[in-house]
């Protein structure tokens, strides 16, 4: 299995780039804006699934495809692109019915489970996570030692423990903030519709960026 010293190095790498807020982080608050703190925490756990389903990928050699494939990764970021711009439309054409919303947080299953699928389209689509898996993840693992997949595998459990914990932090103080504003049925119609133009800026942010082969 992976060495100890690049298993901390690796964990050292992933905590510099989760910090930085990206695609997965603006999605995450988004949703804490526009729909609480529960919707938050179930957008991080669909997110985080669709990350470490990238780490499979790139395990199997999947990745390498879309490292080297310019047409693959421009439609896998597009998609994803595309996919936030719907979201955000959504929650800014609802941003008025949000006061119900709140008092119901909880929300039903069908809602938990629609919120927890729409953020693995985000995870698997992100184009940040794409690019450092690929490029970044097969580096840590140490060939001599045999088991490569398995070491990938593991890195990634790594990786994504770290961006679930950094995720969930950054929700959970997006929600709170939310809760100042819930009220006031103005303040939370303001905060829902700032959340869906968030989503959509984030959205074309991710179309019109990244690789330009």
């Amino acid at each position: 299995m992976v060495s100890a010293d690049r298993l901390l190095a690796f964990a050292a790498l992933s905590l510099l780039i989760v910090v930085v807020p990206g695609p997965s982080v603006l999605f995450v608050v988004g949703r804490a804006l526009a729909r609480g703190r529960r919707a938050a925490l179930t957008t991080v756990a669909g997110n985080t699934l669709g990350a470490y389903v990238l780490v499979v990928a790139v395990a199997l050699g999947v990745g390498s495809v879309v490292e080297r494939s310019a047409v693959v990764f421009t439609v896998l970021k597009l998609a994803g692109a595309a996919y936030l711009v719907h979201l955000g439309v959504r929650a800014w054409r609802e941003r008025r019915s949000l006061r119900a919303a709140f008092a119901g947080d909880a929300g039903t299953g069908g809602d938990r489970r629609r919120t927890f699928w729409e953020g693995f389209a985000v995870g698997v689509t992100n184009p940040k996570t794409i690019v450092f898996f690929a490029a970044v993840l097969p580096q840590f693992a140490d060939r001599d030692r045999g088991g490569v997949a398995g070491q990938m595998l593991l890195l990634g459990l790594v990786f994504n423990a770290i961006a679930l914990a950094c995720d969930s932090v950054w929700g959970l103080l997006a929600a709170t903030a939310r809760d100042w504003f819930a009220r006031s049925p103005r303040r939370l119609s303001a905060v829902g519709g700032a959340g869906g133009l968030a989503m959509i800026g984030l959205g074309v942010t991710v179309a019109v960026t990244g690789r330009k082969d």
